[in-house]
């Protein structure tokens, strides 16, 4: 067994499946910032399929690493040739492997951003993707208001500044293309947030607006929200943080040795609107659905999915589990997870077509349920004031104004206050991973003195704490967690939802 790379491939286990193309004839039109285990199970996926069917061969993809901590994914990226293997393991314990090879280039801004800015303005770029977190469109979280204030933005805004920020980056190749007659790439987002293109959007537009006020070119802002285009997309796919488990269970089980492999659940889905400006890949011919309204599968999946890892990680953490599986496993989280999304979420949502929701969402607990992905509930648990505002807040708010049920939903921000407080029941440390953590954290450890202390961040919450009916919810759930546990309260949500159902 020897290391991955183009030279390997020919030596790996007939098990494996590999590029049937040939690389060498594969031009990078993509260029992706943010090369994390999801675009490699995801997009680099899709186009590396189609590129198996002798198509998108002029889409290969620029990978493009914007913070010091992607040196790790270049570096192991370029030792294996850009190659990498996919695993997806199915419930049954059934492992599917393949080699990806649709990646072909990768350059690390902070070393050269420069040639990061000239291969975005390149003629040959027709697309720059991107998937940067929840976090990174720069957007506050109640006001929606571009943070102008944002260091590396500030930073950026500088004359003659070299750009660090993705923003950055992107606007200078714009500017670049503009300045050489050249039309503008489409930005595609495949981000986990509702509208992620009109969020990319606006952002960008944001940045580029500042940018002109202070070079004087008073119409770049406009011109960059009226000329680009930014296709809203669906993305759905259960990738976990890569191991060192997963690397030596694909050394043993198939005899590769790849730095940095990538294993997911075998479901995946991306639903992408049809607006591009210099052409797309065929992506249907791979699956992708192309539609002419991604909002009502947005919804679908945000606040059911997205919103619902978060309904299990809080309280399964406090209630000591560590493994996404094991928590859903047990039948009264499921039960809970169901009366979520049944009794809050499901009416919050758009008519889908071609969905059956009933299916999607027991379907939906199997995924979560595959004891093969091993997805960890502390993965959840991160940068939750990125995601708890965006995914679940809408459900509360929505209910709150159209008088329905928001008993589940408050609960579920009440446990992510607890587990805030950076302590677990058992009086271990409790690491916090999120952007407000310095914040946050000693607000929640004031909260058994001050119970409301914690929604009273309206930069989280807005004027959410000024309505009675979520204050009060939120003020029992919470004195629940810390008199009777995570479990007990959780057991008397689900017995007084299903109390409430029967009659």
């Amino acid at each position: 067994m020897g290391p991955l790379n183009a030279a390997a491939l020919s030596a790996l286990h007939p098990s494996v499946a590999v590029p049937r193309y040939d690389r060498g004839a594969v031009r990078a039109g993509i260029v992706h910032v943010g090369v994390g285990a999801f675009h490699r199970a995801h997009q680099a996926m899709y186009l590396d399929r189609l590129m198996n069917e002798g198509k998108a061969l002029e889409w290969g993809i620029c990978g493009v690493g914007v913070l010091p901590g992607d040196r790790r994914m270049r570096d192991a990226l370029v030792a294996q040739d850009f190659l990498y293997t996919l695993v997806e393991k199915g419930p049954d314990g059934s492992q599917d492997a393949r080699v990806i090879g649709s990646i072909v280039d990768y350059l690390l801004a902070p070393d050269d951003p420069e040639a990061v800015i000239e291969r975005m303005a390149s003629e040959e770029t027709r697309i720059v993707s991107l998937t940067v977190t929840e976090g990174g469109y720069n957007f506050n979280a109640v006001t929606g208001e571009f943070q102008a204030d944002a260091p590396g933005v500030v930073h950026d805004l500088e004359p003659g500044a070299t750009p660090t920020t993705t923003f950055g980056l992107v606007v200078e190749a714009l500017v670049r293309r503009r300045q050489r007659g050249l039309p503008p790439f489409t930005v595609l987002s495949c981000d986990n947030i509702q509208g992620n293109g009109d969020a990319a959007r606006r952002s960008f537009s944001a940045f580029a607006r500042l940018r002109g006020e202070k070079s004087g070119d008073e119409e770049l802002g406009d011109w960059v929200e009226r000329e680009v285009r930014f296709p809203n997309g669906m993305v759905d796919r259960i990738t976990p943080v890569t191991t060192d488990e997963d690397r030596a269970g694909i050394a043993e089980s198939f005899g590769v040795e790849d730095r940095w492999p990538v294993v997911c659940e075998p479901f995946c889905q991306w639903v992408l609107e049809d607006r591009f400006a210099l052409g797309r890949p065929p992506f249907e011919d791979a699956g992708v659905q192309v539609v002419a309204d991604v909002e009502p599968y947005e919804l679908m999946k945000l606040r059911l999915l997205n919103a619902s890892h978060q309904a299990l990680c809080y309280f399964g953490y406090l209630a000591g589990y560590r493994l996404v599986h094991e928590v859903c496993q047990d039948q009264e989280f499921a039960d809970f997870l169901l009366a979520y999304m049944d009794r809050e979420a499901t009416p919050t949502l758009l008519p889908v077509a071609g969905i059956d929701l009933r299916a999607y969402k027991r379907e939906l607990i199997e995924r979560f349920a595959n004891p093969q992905v091993r997805d960890t509930v502390a993965r959840l648990c991160a940068e939750s004031s990125d995601r708890i505002p965006k995914w679940l807040l809408p459900v509360i708010r929505h209910n709150l104004d159209h008088g329905g049920d928001i008993e589940l939903s408050v609960a579920i921000v009440a446990s992510w206050a607890r587990y805030a407080e950076g302590v677990d029941e058992q009086g271990e440390p409790i690491e916090v991973v999120d952007p407000l953590r310095d914040t946050l954290v000693p607000i929640a450890r004031g909260q058994r003195d001050d119970p409301l202390a914690f929604i009273r961040n309206r930069q989280l919450f807005g004027d959410l704490v000024d309505d009675e009916r979520f204050a009060s919810t939120y003020r029992r759930h919470l004195a629940s967690l810390h008199e009777h546990g995570a479990r007990a309260t959780l057991h008397g949500i689900v017995e007084r939802t299903k109390a409430r159902s029967a009659t």
